[in-house]
């Protein structure tokens, strides 16, 4: 199984994605964890990319794409993955497919946690994670509408969008996304 989870910040896809992980026995690759990892360790990647995070930007394509080819080579992902934080555009949904294509691998399925505003806005910041102000919160969800939205139409053109109400419990999110996934 290889899946794709996408979702504003706060719409669950780091809750969903690990019950899915554990559902479907597969690795759980988190760009956002994979960033906030290099720039603790202030590896070359994360200096590069330190500075956007922190403005709550999105990664710039080419290293995000990179950072996908590199992760996807590995020898656990032989099995599946769900990918959590990637792609962010439909220019990075494009190259993903590319790269799986190179890969003889292909996209189950993206899943889309549909949230309205106002809850991304509230469970953002009862994460209490030292980047979430309210500020780069707003700024994150602006950008996932502007950039994101696109992508949504890019997965749904080519059958492969689930969209799913995440503003329900957790229990009953994971039970409508396995219910399509059966």
């Amino acid at each position: 199984m290889r899946l794709v989870i996408l979702g504003g910040p706060g719409a669950g896809k780091g809750t969903q994605a690990q019950h899915l992980c554990r559902h479907f026995e597969i690795p759980l690759i988190s760009t956002g964890e994979m960033l906030r990892q290099a720039i603790a360790a202030q590896t070359p990647l994360g200096q590069q990319v330190q500075a956007f995070v922190e403005k709550g930007e999105l990664v710039p394509d080419e290293t995000m794409i990179q950072l996908m080819r590199q992760r996807l080579l590995q020898a656990d992902t032989s099995r599946g993955w769900l990918l959590e934080g990637h792609p962010r555009t439909a220019f990075q949904a494009e190259e993903l497919d590319f790269l799986l294509e190179d890969l003889n691998q292909h996209l189950n399925q993206a899943i889309w946690l549909d949230a309205p505003d106002d809850v991304l806005m509230s469970r953002s910041i009862a994460r209490q994670r030292s980047d979430d102000t309210p500020d780069v919160i707003q700024h994150r969800i602006e950008s996932f509408r502007d950039y994101t939205m696109p992508m949504l139409d890019y997965y749904e053109h080519r059958d492969r969008l689930l969209k799913i109400n995440s503003n329900q419990s957790i229990e009953q999110v994971h039970q409508e996304i396995l219910q399509h996934l059966q």
